[in-house]
């Protein structure tokens, strides 16, 4: 130890205060941080959550008030003109050929048995087919979509539909007319002109203001 030379204190600790002088304050970097206030970060964490639960209980909401399916009319290049051909075999073995102009409303039903929409709807084709059956004025012909044959005969029998269902095995069909789920519907006019492409489970009232609305256009 050098004579005369004063004594370094500890670091972190309070340097004696000089003779006569006042005690030295402790640097702000040496002083131990303040420990944050409960309150704020508290009351922001509770808001979170608040929020959090206010939208989940939104969401749930809407998805227990929405229907399960609804029907919806779709743009389609293929509406305004001629319809494809539709031919084929039956679930029954029988062969069906829709004639280019059929002479009256053609329900071209896109369907499966494994579908709910389609089972939501069947009853309404069944009543639109009842409705029309003694004037004429309309029928339905009814198209398997990737369904095996014997489900959807079995479907159908047990559903009571009395039209022609054509099986399309291949697709063709589907692929001609650009559906890919099911149920799909095209509205196709006596001249044979596709009016109306729809998605989502018809029913005998809808179809029946389409035709009306097709008939007014071109009365």
């Amino acid at each position: 130890m050098t004579i005369g030379a004063r004594p370094v204190p500890p670091a972190g600790s309070v340097p004696p205060p000089p003779p006569g002088g006042d005690p030295v304050p402790v640097a702000a970097a040496d002083a131990p941080p303040a420990a944050p206030g409960p309150g704020r970060s508290g009351h922001r964490a509770r808001w979170i959550a608040v929020g959090t639960l206010v939208i989940t209980a939104g969401l749930v909401a809407v998805l227990a008030t929405r229907p399960s399916a609804t029907v919806a009319a779709l743009q389609s290049p293929l509406v305004g003109h001629q319809a494809p051909p539709v031919s084929g075999v039956t679930v029954d073995g029988g062969s069906f050929v829709l004639p280019r102009a059929p002479g009256r409303f053609i329900v071209l039903n896109f369907f499966a048995s494994w579908c709910t929409p389609c089972q939501e709807e069947g009853p309404e084709l069944v009543k639109f087919e009842f409705e029309h059956q003694a004037s004429g004025t309309a029928s339905v012909v009814s198209v398997v979509f990737s369904d095996t044959v014997s489900a959807a005969r079995a479907y159908q029998q047990t559903l009571g539909a009395t039209w022609p269902t054509l099986a399309d095995p291949g697709g063709t069909l589907a692929l001609n007319y650009g559906v890919s789920h099911p149920p799909s519907t095209y509205l196709i006019a006596p001249d044979g002109r596709l009016v109306a492409y729809l998605t989502g489970p018809v029913t005998a009232s809808g179809l029946n203001r389409l035709i009306a609305a097709a008939q007014a256009s071109h009365a």
